[in-house]
């Protein structure tokens, strides 16, 4: 908590949030949202043509129609803006190739930018409002993630939880919530957040449905709030609050810190690879170490990284894509014989190739003490390899290609961009996209309303 402000955690974020709203964002940062949003669409098209997204809209097909409301992707129909924002936040986090706030353990886009689109197509804001909205989603829920880390992750998956404020904060600010109703909208959200780690230590479908719950439910918060619904204002920090239910002592003056002055979002990871977060650095140290390898001459592989890489990603048997993207030693070995982890790398021809298949067998994954004191601030590894002829050649990543200290670029984040959304939509349709996302500052009402949709209204 700031001296200047006196009251709860949520009521300084709610005015932070709402005296956001009333002026112009730097430059940096409009530049940086919109890399926001170009990544969340690269996740979103392909996400949304698989399950659960695929399922849902089959589920929830009576709530489609053919006016108003937000579109649902895949689909090119349109939906009430919960429906929309669930649906859309769920295809956005199936692929594995959404963004990630690295401090907080943490997928922003998918919830913030679900409720956020939705509800802009909805109450027919213009880019600069959508783009507003995003900044506030990701600022408010970044900086309560940081706060409650890293004890939070041991049972609670973050994007579930954090991003139910994200959600809320992106709908309020479009609803144009006042200072007071935008905090009501934050205490309900903190009620609502759910998302338990166990749901993704199996081949299920809920990892990416708490993306989507987390964006409907933010998103229905916001929308209660708008209506003269109340919250408990002192959910964070209160004695059986989020805080104390969720964290281990958060540390609630890291939220507030610099709120207004520091953007978080312009401190982004964007994957550079198809998979799980946590296998990163070594897949980039594998394939640092890969020019100079004899394959068939490789005896062990050892991986050292953190705790939680162990915990969340030493799969050593994959059978289906929500194992390979969950498996380090199958995205390493992956690596290692394909030249990367992109889509193809959990095909069933990539995830039964014999060859990593019998690579994956080699590797072990090991606790290394400078990792494991490094994160969460930087998720590094490094990885041995011996041959069988007894040389051994190492490589230490301390850091991950596309975190913010080792960014894509500009025109890695659009080849990225074409390479997931053209096969989805086609290359024509991809490149009119990407063009429009790139001047969505400028843009009025309709072209938000038709983002990304195809065919005729």
């Amino acid at each position: 908590m700031t001296a200047a402000h006196s009251g709860t955690v949520i009521e300084a974020l709610a005015d932070y949030a709402a005296s956001e709203g009333e002026r112009s964002l730097p430059e940096e940062v409009l530049h940086h949202a919109k890399r926001a949003l170009i990544d969340w669409f690269a996740a979103l098209l392909p996400g949304a043509q698989l399950p659960p997204a695929t399922l849902l809209t089959a589920a929830l097909a009576d709530e489609f129609g053919a006016e108003g409301g937000a579109v649902v992707y895949g689909t090119g129909r349109r939906a009430p803006l919960r429906t929309a924002a669930l649906i859309n936040a769920t295809a956005s986090h199936s692929i594995e190739f959404d963004d990630i706030f690295r401090d907080a353990i943490y997928h922003p886009g998918c919830p913030v930018i679900g409720a956020a689109l939705a509800a802009a197509q909805t109450v027919g804001a213009d880019g600069a409002a959508l783009l507003r909205a995003i900044v506030i989603g990701y600022e408010v829920s970044t900086r309560i993630g940081v706060a409650v880390q890293p004890s939070h992750y041991r049972y609670w998956h973050t994007t579930g939880t954090i991003g139910t404020f994200g959600a809320a904060a992106a709908t309020a600010s479009l609803l144009r919530l006042d200072a007071g109703r935008f905090a009501h909208a934050l205490a309900t959200a903190a009620t609502m957040a759910a998302g338990l780690q166990q749901a993704f230590r199996s081949d299920a479908m809920s990892k990416p449905l708490h993306a989507g719950h987390a964006a409907e439910a933010g998103a229905l918060s916001a929308l209660a709030a708008s209506r003269g619904v109340t919250g408990a204002l002192d959910v964070l920090e209160g004695e059986a609050g989020f805080g104390a239910a969720m964290s281990r002592g958060a540390d609630w003056p890291r939220a507030v810190a610099d709120l207004g002055r520091r953007y978080n979002i312009c401190a982004m990871t964007f994957k550079n690879h198809g998979c799980c977060g946590h296998a990163f650095a070594a897949i980039d140290a594998a394939l640092a170490l890969r020019p100079g390898l004899d394959l068939d001459a490789i005896e062990a592989i050892t991986i050292g990284t953190y705790r939680t890489a162990l915990d969340v990603t030493d799969r050593r048997a994959v059978a289906t894509p929500f194992e390979g993207r969950f498996s380090t030693p199958f995205t390493v070995a992956s690596a290692l014989v394909h030249g990367s982890v992109r889509l193809d790398a959990v095909s069933p021809e990539r995830l039964a190739d014999p060859r990593v298949q019998a690579l994956m067998r080699r590797v072990a994954m090991v606790v290394d003490p400078d990792c494991e004191a490094a994160f969460p601030a930087r998720r590094s590894a490094v990885v041995t390899v011996t041959l069988t002829d007894g040389r051994s050649f190492a490589q230490r990543q301390p850091t991950r290609k596309g975190d913010p200290d080792a960014p894509l670029t500009d025109n890695e984040l659009a080849d990225k961009f074409r390479e997931l959304a053209s096969p989805a939509v086609g290359d024509a349709a991809a490149a009119d996209l990407l063009a429009t996302l790139r001047v969505l500052d400028t843009a009025p009402a309709e072209t938000v309303a038709q983002l990304g949709r195809p065919g005729p209204d």
